[in-house]
């Protein structure tokens, strides 16, 4: 044997090492219980999502998912954790817009980029709607655009804090029927839905999930679903598109994702998993009842989804003069 060939064998059991890590987390993953960060608070229509799917993807992946909400600061607690977490996708985030997009329109310094983090798969697109209090004497979008028109300024509208996404929706809503409308800032949506239903504010833009009771109860008028198209089960109420021509909603979807450089294999595992759980039977008529549908995009996808996102809402950010505070 040469001297050569005795140095080539010498380095074999060194190479074999490097590469056994590599294969290693599609085997092992994951070892231990995972942690879903989720920027909602308990209850809102994300949190609703995540606790419909985890169990699923609990069963599949062979350990529970802990699921827990760290709402606030348009998410960018959670999503400054998982950041900073181990790639190892035992910390993951279910997250919106509003942690990956919005908050780097509205806070001055996010301690995180856009390369921060992985995405898995968005989940669901919510289907919403604009809704308002029932002494509005609106009985549609036109006649909503009219009476906005005749009293400028006069049309109170409960929203999230400026930039938040139903604050950037109604921006988008105005600037397509030039009309101008005064934006009552509120902690959360559900704060801005009970508003609008106990006539604190004549209107506002939410998620069908959060206003659906109030619409059935005549507590709130549903005047126009914000999608481009019908929502079945509410179908007798039409798309602002087909009275505003030009209208399109930015996107408002639910997404799970993991630490920046979370390793194929695991990213790939969890997009299957998540897809299987909201499209499985007992899952998907239930999402779709409460008005989301269900995306479930690939990673590329998803990550294409979030970059047309910045260019959207950056457009709608720099209309309504939006500056980071």
């Amino acid at each position: 044997m040469t001297h050569h060939s005795h140095r080539v064998l010498a380095t074999l059991p060194v190479l074999s090492c490097l590469w056994f890590p590599i294969f290693a987390p599609a085997q092992t993953y994951p070892s231990k219980p995972i942690r879903v960060f989720v920027t909602v608070p308990a209850g809102g229509a994300a949190d609703v999502v995540a606790r419909m799917a985890g169990p699923k993807m609990a069963d599949a992946l062979g350990q529970p998912l802990l699921i827990e909400n760290s709402a606030g600061q348009f998410g960018t607690i959670a999503a400054t954790r998982v950041a900073h977490s181990a790639a190892d996708g035992h910390t993951l985030m279910f997250t919106t817009p509003s942690s990956q997009i919005l908050a780097h329109f509205t806070i001055k310094e996010v301690p995180y980029t856009i390369a921060d983090h992985t995405p898995v798969t968005a989940a669901v697109e919510t289907v919403s709607a604009l809704v308002v209090h029932p002494s509005m004497p609106a009985r549609n979008v036109r006649e909503f655009v009219d009476y906005a028109k005749r009293n400028p300024g006069k049309v109170n509208y409960g929203a999230g804090a400026a930039g938040s996404v139903f604050h950037l929706m109604m921006e988008s809503f105005m600037a397509a029927t030039d009309t101008s409308l005064f934006h009552v800032p509120y902690k959360g949506v559900i704060d801005a839905v009970n508003a609008t239903v106990s006539g604190d504010v004549q209107t506002t833009m939410s998620s069908i999930s959060n206003i659906r009771t109030h619409v059935a109860s005549g507590k709130l008028r549903a005047l126009g679903v914000l999608e481009g198209k019908r929502f079945g089960p509410m179908g007798d109420i039409p798309t602002i598109g087909e009275s505003v021509p030009g209208f399109e909603k930015p996107q408002s979807w639910f997404g799970l994702f993991g630490p920046a450089n979370l390793p194929p294999t695991i990213t790939q595992r969890l997009y299957v998993e998540m897809s299987a759980a909201l499209k499985s039977p007992d899952i998907r008529p239930r999402l779709e009842a409460a008005g989301m549908d269900v995306i479930a995009n690939t990673p590329e996808e998803f990550s294409a989804q979030i970059r047309r996102g910045f260019i959207t809402y950056g457009a709608v950010a720099k209309r309504a003069g939006l500056k980071p505070q």
